[in-house]
């Protein structure tokens, strides 16, 4: 049976190469001739096809025209623009002669970097210095005194005591009273704490408390005085305003210039 579909495979294979060579044409049988005999055969009146020369002076004008559209585009708008607007042709051409003409764009200068520096803080009479400095060595837009409201403080106090001697014995007694205490600040050592509050009614009240408790030697003190504060600030410092902080130095008091915050 192999052999059989073995010889059937080789026929085919014969029979069809047969035919493709045109070995079988003389029986009717082959593929369609597509060469150039057959073609020519297949033109219809083909002597009336004539094939004109392009004269040399054509080839020059379209070379010449071709570059150019927008000049022949700007051209006929120019000549239609008078009839349809009443626009005089010069204007006409002046006004589409910047679309023709490229401009060469100048290239910009990259922006300078700049910083914000600030020093602070100042009282009252510090600002007053700082401004006068500033004023004298600085434009009115490089810098600015920026003022803050610094609230008030009370504090119910003991002192100033004698000695340390004294300070640890009014420790003593308020630990055997469980008040609590701390300590009050540089400028009113030798003493404690025995509370501090954002208005004196408030420390008054607390006073009374702890008179209550057996708290004989206290009293209210203000801590701290309402008082504004100013915070010197240049806002965008490049190079050359930087070469001039130097004449600021004696009026910013040791301050040194930092990042804004």
């Amino acid at each position: 049976m192999l052999r059989i579909a073995v010889l059937i495979l080789v026929l085919a294979n014969a029979g069809y190469y047969a035919w493709s060579q045109g070995m079988l044409r003389g029986m009717g049988w082959g593929p369609a001739i597509q060469s150039e005999p057959q073609r020519l055969q297949q033109q219809i009146e083909p002597q009336k096809m004539l094939v004109k020369p392009v004269p040399p002076a054509t080839l020059t004008t379209e070379a010449a025209a071709s570059p150019a559209p927008s000049a022949s585009l700007a051209a006929s708008v120019a000549a239609s623009s008078p009839a349809s607007t009443g626009t005089p042709p010069a204007s006409a051409a002046s006004s589409t002669a910047p679309a023709s003409s490229p401009v060469a764009a100048a290239p910009a200068s990259a922006p300078q970097r700049t910083v914000c520096l600030q020093a602070g803080s100042f009282d009252e009479h510090q600002a007053q210095a700082l401004r006068a400095a500033a004023q004298s060595t600085l434009s009115g837009a490089d810098w600015k005194l920026e003022s803050t409201s610094v609230a008030g403080r009370w504090m119910v106090y003991m002192g100033k005591l004698a000695d340390d001697e004294a300070v640890a014995r009014k420790r003593s007694e308020l630990r055997a009273l469980q008040i609590d205490y701390d300590r009050p600040g540089p400028s009113f050592e030798p003493g404690l704490s025995l509370g501090r509050f954002s208005t004196e009614e408030a420390a008054q009240r607390a006073l009374t408390q702890l008179t209550s408790k057996g708290v004989r030697t206290a009293r209210v003190v203000v801590e701290r005085k309402e008082a504004t504060t100013y915070m010197f600030k240049l806002p965008a410092v490049d190079d050359a305003l930087r070469a001039r902080l130097g004449g600021m130095k004696s009026a910013l008091g040791g301050k040194a210039l930092q990042g804004c915050s």
